[in-house]
């Protein structure tokens, strides 16, 4: 019998041990947070009109306000998670808060209670977002920045998958304020994963506090401002995924009636959830394949399959197939997409501006999905479904462009 020897053991690249107990904590960490979530978030329509009799216009401004406090706690979140210390105790914390609270407006008697427990809970959610990913780049080594994110998206991209399923068994067994309730289960072991996560990651080398300031500007220096820039004119073109389930409802309801078009337009976002799980990890080894620059070009790939995905949007008709190809370039998309910005910014910020750097791209998400949103609705309502996306291809083929010319710049 024949063993390795030690020298041969160190002697291995530190990228090709990229899947350590800490990362898989992390990645079990979105799974379970994401399956927690969903369950509230998709029963969150039938508590509100169903159970508490309150007009759609509630849910609309619920949803409202909570997206802006997640968004502006993400940037808040990066100034915390600067610190190594202070972003251990933000994750945990970040993490178990989510969990109670949203599983609190299962108890809620009033409007106003879903409102402050959901507005609460996303706040706290955002508050953990660049925490997490600021520990990550912590515990693989650079050259696994790919890998290590493209698992991340991956798990939390099935925990979109799964939470959903398990609300409608949940609420077929037990009903929807239950379900609501036992959503609590997921979330609490998604608080366990993150501290599993932190035992498994080297402690601090410095003790001294952080001082908490907003650096914006340091973050935005060099080649992470350029690739900044071409971000944010990615997210304002990034729109959420339900006007895509809406343009599919749209165009089969005349061929196939209302009830049918939207199980079809449902089952293609299942597949556009599907394409983007899929694509994450093989995003991720790609990045860490083309060396210094390929997180760029992985993010490249990922915006071009927008641009086209969106063109089809602007011109396709009511066939299913062809329907379907627009769903799956965007899933893969999303995946390489979201893959390709935390490696590049793990790789580009300085470690001291780690955190902030993640709470910027946080805040750039959050502010152009919600701007990319709201535009689309408008020009939906004015014009028509075609100028929409084809207004979201114009902001996909100008992020393409940044994206090229930062990918042409010499590094250092």
């Amino acid at each position: 019998m024949t063993t390795t020897p030690a020298s041969d053991l160190s002697s291995r690249p530190e990228q090709e041990r990229w899947l350590t107990p800490g990362v898989r904590g992390i990645g079990a960490a979105s799974f379970l947070a994401d399956v927690g979530h969903e369950i509230p978030t998709a029963l969150l329509p039938s508590l509100l009109t169903s159970t508490l009799g309150a007009p759609a216009a509630a849910l609309g401004a619920i949803e409202g306000v909570s997206d802006a406090l997640a968004g502006a706690a993400r940037f808040g979140g990066g100034v915390l998670a600067d610190d190594p210390a202070r972003r251990r105790r933000v994750a945990v914390g970040g993490y178990t808060t989510t969990a109670v609270l949203g599983a609190a407006t299962a108890a809620a008697s009033s409007v106003w209670q879903v409102g402050v427990l959901r507005a609460a809970a996303w706040t706290a959610r955002g508050l953990r977002v660049p925490a997490r990913n600021a520990l990550l780049a912590d515990i693989v080594p650079a050259g696994a920045y790919g890998r290590a994110y493209g698992f991340e998206r991956m798990m939390d991209n099935l925990g979109a998958i799964f939470g959903p399923l398990l609300a409608l068994g949940l609420v077929a067994w037990l009903g929807v304020q239950w379900a609501i309730g036992l959503s609590v289960i997921p979330g609490l072991l998604a608080a366990a994963a993150i501290i599993y996560a932190i035992r498994h990651t080297p402690e601090p080398t410095s003790r001294d506090k952080v001082p908490l300031r907003i650096r914006v500007r340091p973050v935005l220096r060099g080649e992470l401002g350029r690739l900044m820039a071409a971000v944010a004119a990615f997210e304002v073109g990034n729109v959420a995924a339900t006007l895509l389930i809406l343009r599919a409802t749209d165009l089969l309801t005349p061929g196939h009636g209302t009830q049918t078009a939207t199980t079809i337009a449902l089952g293609l976002y299942t597949a556009y959830n599907v394409a983007a799980t899929a694509a994450s990890i093989p995003a991720g080894r790609l990045a860490d394949r083309l060396g210094v620059r390929g997180p760029v070009l992985v993010l490249t790939g990922g915006v071009a399959a927008f641009a086209v995905s969106y063109g089809l949007f602007a011109v396709t008709g009511a066939a299913l197939i062809v329907l379907a190809i627009p769903f799956i370039l965007a899933g893969a998309g999303i995946g390489a997409v979201e893959t390709a910005q935390h490696s590049a910014v793990a790789a580009l910020a300085p470690k001291e501006l780690r955190g902030s750097a993640f709470g910027l791209l946080a805040t750039v998400q959050s502010l152009g999905n919600l701007a990319a949103s709201t535009l689309v609705g408008v020009l939906w309502s004015v014009f028509s479904p075609a100028v929409a996306f084809a207004y979201l291809t114009a902001w996909m083929l100008l992020a393409l462009a940044g994206l090229l010319f930062t990918a042409a710049r010499p590094t250092g």
